[in-house]
């Protein structure tokens, strides 16, 4: 506010008397009193060179000095427990790297200062995908790392390069489900962003359109438009090398068919008003003419 409302004082062009035959001295003495009482009020000198809100802006507010990494490895150490039973995984992590996470900070405040265990427990996820939120807690990336400038990522030898069973864009659709869970935008972002740099195959879609049809709130457009937009376009022939896994996504989540569908028939009717308002030219749909002459 402080700076728009700056700009529009600088811009404001200085008022002249171009009437020379009308008398403007007692409402130009009128405006200029106004002015020199609006400008003083709002903390300007004498001499009115000091821009509105000068003083006390919200530019004079100091930057949050940025804390030492080795800070955070002096917090206490807490434990998670991941998953039941013969699956449950014990990780550690630092509280002051945790705390940057919403859903984290609310649970380290319940910790008593007496000594007694630090424990949140995460029976529901998966160990992998709370690994990858702790590598990015601590580095601000997991792997595999999005390759600078490219649409691909780091390669993974253990990893075949098609994703032909949809781990792959499991792995990273499991990472935004928890990083929306524990409040985390930009860890959202970056997996949202990954999961389009894997090449998979028509079955490894389906494994990630189920996956995301069941986990997601149906109000999160940006995971799962993209997955109605493509199933929209090559449904067609990518239903064929599918055709049984795709029938039984669509009865399971019908909210997915229904996706797909209004997108299918919306291109429909787009690509026929396109046709009545660019009507193809006659001559290129003469059929050929053939001879009688033998």
């Amino acid at each position: 506010m402080a700076d728009s409302f700056s700009e529009d004082v600088e811009s404001t062009p200085p008022v002249h008397n171009a009437g020379g035959d009308v008398d403007m001295a007692d409402d130009a003495g009128e405006s200029a009193s106004v002015h020199t009482s609006t400008v003083a009020g709002t903390g300007a000198g004498a001499n009115g060179s000091e821009l509105p809100f000068a003083e006390g802006g919200p530019d004079d507010t100091p930057p949050t000095p940025r804390v030492p990494f080795s800070q955070h490895l002096t917090s206490p150490v807490v434990t998670l427990i991941v998953g039941r039973g013969d699956s449950e995984t014990i990780l550690t992590a630092h509280q002051s790297l945790l705390t940057s996470s919403p859903y984290f900070a609310e649970q380290c405040a319940l910790f008593a200062d007496d000594g007694s265990p630090r424990q949140i427990e995460l029976p529901n996820e998966d160990v992998d995908a709370v690994g990858c939120v702790l590598e990015f807690l601590y580095t601000g990336e997991y792997f595999p790392k999005k390759v600078p400038g490219q649409r691909t990522l780091e390669t993974d030898p253990s990893l075949p390069k098609v994703d032909d069973t949809g781990d792959q864009l499991l792995k990273h659709a499991r990472v935004y489900t928890l990083a929306d869970k524990l409040g985390l935008p930009s860890l959202k972002n970056l997996s949202s962003s990954k999961i389009h740099c894997v090449n998979s195959t028509a079955k490894g879609e389906i494994a990630y359109a189920r996956y995301v049809y069941a986990y997601t709130s149906p109000d999160d457009l940006s995971i799962r438009a993209p997955i109605a937009n493509f199933w929209a376009m090559r449904s067609h022939t990518l239903r064929a090398e599918a055709e049984d896994e795709f029938r039984a996504l669509c009865l399971e989540h019908p909210q997915f068919g229904y996706d797909v569908l209004t997108r299918v028939l919306d291109d429909k009717l787009k690509r026929e008003r396109n046709e009545k308002l660019l009507p193809a030219s006659s001559s290129t749909r003469k059929r050929p003419r053939h001879s009688g002459i033998a």
